[in-house]
């Protein structure tokens, strides 16, 4: 049975421990050398890299959101252990762990990280589809011979590479298709390493619940539900024709996916469609100063993100949930695009401005869409606003100085409110 060390890369054939270095830590399988799809989840990456930037962390349960009223963005595997996950409100993830210590997000530290782990999957395939900042499909197709090792053993490297290198850890999921090798990569967290091979396909898929799918959420899970479909052997039982005429496109998606059969190809043109950053308040704001130093720290960091990814929008969105819940969209085109805090906020304050009369707010957020490759000044000459290319300049000055000293080494006054 081939078989391969995740510790030295050493392959062999099965046995309980690697014969060059001992460790337990093998992989065997019948397929595992065949397989080339490839999944790679970092584990609880944002809060893996505030541990990392700040070792006072290491050894206590870590969550990365907003206040009392936010929500976990992230949490590390000590607090998880308590009940936290993520998306939950950071009210409830703080009952559950009062311990915690929470974090606020720092995007242009995880960017950092995830153009770094980009790198290293660079040097084993182009073949790379970012799902975010820590996940992403590799189809290792044809790449045994050039790099003198099977994509099982280059993907075990990587990670290897992002422990050593970057202290970062990752699970890798590998199968024969991107369905599969998403749920893989998810079965044994953290520093996991899972393969589900073509022929165990269906005896791995069988009495699986049907929220396994990727796509199938909540809402979809109630309709299934409600047609008698709980699990994929659920599923099975239904004619192709029969599905697609309850559940549309949709039910020619479940038939494929219940028999493991998935045609997407690893895709590394997968567009960005949008950039944005919100913000939950610990209580309801009707204080635009108060709301306009928010703005202005949220612009300050979509631009940010932009700046890190080389691109500019053209459209600019403000987003506002009201105390009841409800929210609130505008949107703004600009004359060409932009990746500058300066004409981003600009362009959200009028919108804020309008939508006063619905205040008081618990959430603001706004962002960026219509994107390309960030080129030009980045705002638009105007007779108006005379001043605007001063502006540009001093934060283009900026951006210099926080590169150099760090992102706080430079704070707007209008930042403090």
């Amino acid at each position: 049975m081939p078989a391969f060390c995740r510790d030295c890369l050493t392959q062999f054939t099965q046995g309980p421990r690697c014969p060059a270095c001992r460790s337990p830590r093998v992989l065997a399988g019948a397929e595992v050398f065949d397989l080339s799809i490839a999944h790679m989840d970092c584990d609880a990456f944002y809060a893996s890299v505030e541990k990392r930037d700040n070792p006072a962390l290491r050894d206590k349960p870590v969550i990365v959101g907003g206040g009392q009223r936010g929500v976990v963005t992230t949490a590390c595997y000590i607090a998880r252990i308590h009940g936290v996950r993520s998306a939950m409100p950071m009210f409830k993830a703080l009952k559950l762990c009062p311990e915690a210590v929470v974090v606020k997000p720092r995007f242009a530290a995880y960017e950092a990280a995830s153009r770094e782990i980009r790198a290293l999957m660079q040097d084993l395939t182009p073949a790379i589809e970012p799902l975010s900042l820590d996940e992403a499909f590799l189809d290792l197709s044809g790449t045994a011979r050039l790099h003198g090792a099977p994509p099982a053993v280059m993907m075990a490297g990587l990670v290897r590479r992002m422990e050593q290198e970057l202290r970062l850890s990752g699970s890798v999921g590998l199968s024969h298709n991107k369905f599969l090798a998403k749920i893989a990569s998810d079965l044994d967290k953290p520093r996991g390493f899972s393969v589900i091979a073509q022929a165990e396909t269906a005896q791995f898929l069988r009495g699986k619940p049907v929220g396994i799918i990727w796509g199938v959420g909540a809402a979809m899970r109630a309709q299934l539900e409600r047609a008698g479909i709980a699990t994929i052997d659920d599923l099975l039982r239904w004619d192709h024709a029969d599905l697609v005429a309850r559940f549309g496109a949709m039910g020619t998606r479940l038939w494929h996916l219940a028999r493991g059969q998935d045609a997407r190809r690893v895709a590394p043109d997968r567009d960005v469609k949008s950039i944005s950053k919100e913000t939950t308040f610990d209580h309801d704001l009707s204080d635009e100063s108060v709301l306009d130093g928010h703005l202005w720290r949220l612009a300050d960091q979509v631009s940010a993100r932009a700046k890190a990814r080389g691109l500019a929008g053209r459209v600019v969105t403000l987003k506002l949930k009201r105390a009841d819940f409800r929210s609130l969209t505008r949107q703004t085109s600009l004359h060409s695009a932009t990746v500058l805090a300066d004409v981003i906020y600009r362009s959200a304050r009028p919108l804020l401005a309008q939508a006063m009369g619905a205040a008081p707010f618990r959430l603001l957020g706004v962002g960026i869409s219509d994107l390309s490759l960030a080129s030009g000044p980045g705002y638009s000459p105007d007779l108006l606003d005379p001043d605007a290319a001063k502006r540009a300049e001093a934060e283009r000055a900026m951006d210099k100085l926080r590169s150099r000293f760090g992102q706080d080494a430079v704070v707007k006054g209008r930042a403090l409110r």
